[in-house]
């Protein structure tokens, strides 16, 4: 893979998804470039009681020491609000783009073609050029209006892998659970960089 891949990261619960994520996409040596939405932050801080650095710079150290992956890959952070950073425009190529977790606002926003942030836009221009959006939405039960959304979504050509763990790869830690649903989120952008216990058949 040439092209960087844009990881989206939402104030939805479940930041665990967004570390271990781009864990390994770090530990393969991706390109990423990282934009999380304001709400995150404060989320990181209701959660895990960590305060999320808005500096770009000091973001990306952030990153890398809550992966535990100091030096392999290469990771660009952008400011939730910086509308003008080269994944705003589609003359900028990338692989896709995974939101994880994504809220139902975020998915919102999305299915009504609103772009109010650097991430909604990054998202929107994945749509418009057919590129590959996965999204992740952490939520439940979902109402009709976020199954709509989700259809629209879905009509538009996004993915939607819900965090749904599963049981058959005999999961022994809440991490091998997360990692499942990350990986089987990957696999829509064709990137195979977690060890799984694929199902392989009785």
């Amino acid at each position: 893979m040439t092209e960087p891949l844009i990881l989206g990261i939402t104030g939805a619960s479940g930041l665990i998804y967004a570390v271990r994520g781009l864990k390994y996409l770090l530990q393969a040596d991706y390109a990423i470039e990282l934009v999380a939405s304001k709400s995150t932050y404060m989320v990181w801080q209701a959660e895990q009681n960590i305060q999320m650095p808005v500096e770009p710079d000091r973001q990306e150290q952030f990153w890398r020491q809550q992966t535990g992956v100091e030096t392999l890959g290469k990771l660009r952070c952008h400011r939730w609000g910086d509308v003008g950073a080269n994944i705003a425009s589609g003359s900028f190529r990338t692989h896709g783009m995974a939101i994880m977790p994504c809220s139902m606002s975020t998915v919102a926003k999305l299915a009504a073609g609103l772009s109010s942030d650097l991430l909604e836009r990054a998202a929107d221009v994945q749509l418009k050029e057919g590129r590959k959006l996965v999204i992740v939405p952490r939520e439940t039960p979902f109402s009709l209006i976020h199954l709509r959304n989700l259809t629209t979504l879905a009509e538009a050509g996004a993915r939607i892998v819900p965090a749904i763990p599963a049981w058959y790869h005999h999961p022994q830690t809440i991490e091998d659970m997360v990692d499942f649903v990350v990986a089987r989120a990957f696999d829509q952008l064709n990137i195979d960089c977690i060890p799984l216990n694929r199902w392989q058949g009785t």
